[in-house]
C-alpha cells in the first residue's frame, strides 16, 4: 500500500466514524416529530445532548484531511458542490441552534418551533450527505482539468436522490436502536415498533438503490471483478443487515446497535470499492476523473501527514470512548438538561 492508497482508506476510515457516530443522532432529530410530550422530547434530546458536536468533529477533520492529501479534490468537491455545501451547512447551523435554544424559553410555541428545526435540518443534513454520496458513484461532468462544468441539477437524478433516501432510513433505523438504548418505559416499548419500522424502510430503499446501481452505474462492480476478495465486504454487509432484525427480536437492542454499525461501515467500505481509485468520477470521460494519484499532494507532504495521523488517531478514538462510557446508561433529565 503507497501512501496515495493509505490517506484514501484513511478518509474512508473517518467517513465511516462520522457516518457511524452522527448518523445516530440524525437520526434522533428525524424521529423528533414520534415523541408525544415535552419531557420525550427533551429525552430525545438529551440523548445526543453531550455527544452530538463532538460527532461532527469527524466531518470536519475529513474535510482537513481531504484538503491536506488530496487538495485537486477539495477544490473540485467544494466548488462544484457549493449550493449543497451551502444546505448541508445551512441544516448543520440550523440543528445546532434548534438543540441549543429550545429550552431556552418556556414557551409551547418556541418550543414547537425549534422542535420543527431540529427535524427538518436532521432530514434534510441526512438526504444531502447521502444525495453527494449518489452523485459521487454516478459521476459529475469534469473537463479535462478535473474541473466542474456542470450545474447543480446535474448532481441529482434519481439515483442519487435514492441513495439520499436510503441514507434517510438507514440514520432513522440507527438512531431508533439508540433511543432504546436510551430509555426505558412506554416510550421504549414504542421505540421498539420504529426499531422494526425504521428497518422495513431501510431494508426496501437498500434493495432499490442496489438494483438502480446495478442496472444504472455498472461500473462500479468493475473493482469487485478485478478483485475478488472484496466480495467479502459484500458478504459482511449482507450479514450485517440480516443480523439487525434477529438482534431486534431477540430483544437484543445493543447487538442491534453493533450490526446497525457495522451495516453503515460496511456501505462506506464499498463505496470506496465503488470509487478506487478515483475520488471524484467524470460523467463526461473517464480519463477526466481526479484520482489519488493525478488529485494527490506530494509524498513529502502525505508521508508527514501519515506521521501525524498515527499519532493523533489513537487519542481521537480514546477520547471518543471516553466521552461515550461517560454518558453512557438511561437518559435522565435534571435541572440543566435540554
Amino acid at each position: 500500500m503507497d501512501l496515495n492508497t493509505l490517506w484514501f482508506v484513511l478518509l474512508g476510515v473517518l467517513l465511516a466514524g462520522y457516518a457511524i457516530l452522527d448518523g445516530f443522532d440524525l437520526g434522533v432529530g428525524i424521529l423528533q416529530p414520534i415523541a408525544r410530550t415535552d419531557e420525550e422530547r427533551r429525552i430525545f434530546l438529551n440523548s445526543i445532548g453531550p455527544i452530538w458536536d463532538g460527532n461532527e468533529v469527524w466531518l470536519v477533520t475529513f474535510g482537513g484531511a481531504m484538503f491536506a492529501a488530496f487538495p485537486e479534490c477539495y477544490a473540485t468537491v467544494f466548488s462544484g458542490f457549493y449550493v449543497a455545501f451551502m444546505l448541508v451547512l445551512f441544516a448543520l447551523i440550523l440543528r445546532a441552534v434548534s438543540i441549543e435554544f429550545r429550552g431556552k424559553i418556556h414557551s409551547p410555541g418556541w418550543r414547537t418551533f425549534w422542535d420543527y428545526g431540529f427535524f427538518v435540518s436532521s432530514l434534510l443534513a441526512a438526504q444531502l450527505f447521502g444525495t453527494a454520496v449518489g452523485a459521487a458513484i454516478k459521476g459529475i461532468p469534469l473537463d479535462e482539468r478535473g474541473i466542474f462544468v456542470g450545474r447543480f441539477i446535474d448532481q441529482l437524478g434519481p439515483y442519487p436522490l435514492m441513495v439520499g433516501l436510503m441514507t434517510v432510513a438507514m440514520f432513522t433505523m440507527h438512531g431508533a436502536i439508540y433511543l432504546y438504548l436510551k430509555t426505558e418505559g412506554q416510550l421504549q416499548q414504542r421505540l421498539h415498533e420504529w426499531m422494526w419500522r425504521g428497518f422495513g424502510f431501510f431494508l426496501v430503499t437498500y434493495l432499490l438503490v442496489t438494483i438502480m446501481t446495478l442496472v444504472l452505474v455498472p461500473h462500479v462492480t468493475r473493482n469487485l471483478i478485478e478483485h475478488p476478495w472484496t466480495w467479502l465486504l459484500v458478504g459482511l454487509n449482507i450479514l450485517a443487515i440480516a443480523n439487525i432484525p434477529r438482534a431486534i427480536w431477540l430483544r437484543r437492542p445493543a447487538y442491534a446497535f453493533v450490526s446497525s454499525c457495522a451495516t453503515i461501515a460496511a456501505l462506506v467500505c464499498l463505496f470506496g470499492m465503488a470509487l478506487f481509485p478515483n475520488l471524484v468520477t467524470s460523467s463526461t470521460a473517464m480519463e477526466n476523473s481526479l484520482n489519488i494519484y493525478n488529485a494527490a499532494s506530494s509524498p513529502k507532504t502525505l508521508a508527514i501527514m501519515a506521521i501525524i495521523a498515527v499519532i493523533g488517531m489513537p487519542f481521537v478514538a480514546i477520547y471518543t470512548g471516553i466521552v461515550y462510557w461517560t454518558f453512557r446508561g438511561k437518559v435522565r433529565l435534571e435541572e440543566h438538561s435540554y
